[in-house]
């Protein structure tokens, strides 16, 4: 009987086999890339707004507290998109005549709020609460970056669970005096005499990974 296959297709099948493992595991590294990359998690990714605020003006320059635009963060799960009242404050004395906060006018003359678009999204199958996070010492830089130094708002995060999870399985690095909460100091510069074992103390921390916690 005839040979159907030359020699040669036992050292090709050989090599095709030995290299279709690299190539799955190209596929999965490159499959992990691609998942923790901007284009996925948005870190980095400045969103279009309909006012381009600076919070590197307003924080930074400015020095105005966190919780005087996110008037909730203190007692509620979500941290409050500011008001057009509360931008009013401010530029119904400043800056009256800007091109740039023509839509800021506009909103509170016909009482139609501002449509911001959300940088830090958490999934609607995830329990979020700013409340608890900063009443047990974790400061907003944490989480947020540096805005003080963001001209418009991007995520300094990738807000994966594994991330979640980080900090969570070992919250000592991120905990600060109840005073700091809101300072742009990052967390390796911060001088403070109280240590992170008598934050934990202090402020009951018990930092849990149960599912249920975050997935209810």
């Amino acid at each position: 009987m005839p040979q159907i296959f030359h020699p040669s297709m036992n050292t090709i099948s050989r090599v095709s086999i030995f290299g279709a493992v690299f190539i799955i595991a190209a596929v999965i590294w490159l499959l992990a890339v691609i998942v923790r990359s901007p284009y996925v998690t948005e870190a980095g990714v400045v969103h279009a707004q309909p006012v381009p605020f600076s919070h590197q003006h307003h924080v930074g320059d400015d020095g105005i507290d966190c919780r005087y635009c996110h008037t909730s963060v203190e007692t509620s799960s979500f941290a409050g998109i500011p008001s057009v009242e509360i931008c009013m404050h401010c530029h119904s004395h400043l800056f009256v005549d800007s091109p740039l906060l023509e839509p800021v006018r506009e909103s509170f003359r016909s009482g139609r709020p501002l449509r911001w678009s959300r940088v830090h999204d958490i999934p609607d199958f995830a329990f979020f609460d700013h409340s608890i996070h900063v009443s047990k010492g974790v400061g907003c830089v944490s989480c947020h970056g540096r805005v003080d130094e963001m001209p418009l708002m991007w995520r300094a995060a990738t807000l994966h669970m594994e991330w979640c999870l980080d900090c969570h399985r070992n919250p000592r690095p991120h905990l600060r005096p109840q005073e700091l909460i809101f300072s742009m100091t990052p967390q390796d510069e911060l001088r403070s005499d109280v240590s992170a074992e008598e934050l934990i103390v202090a402020n009951h921390v018990q930092s849990k990974t149960d599912c249920s916690i975050c997935h209810r």
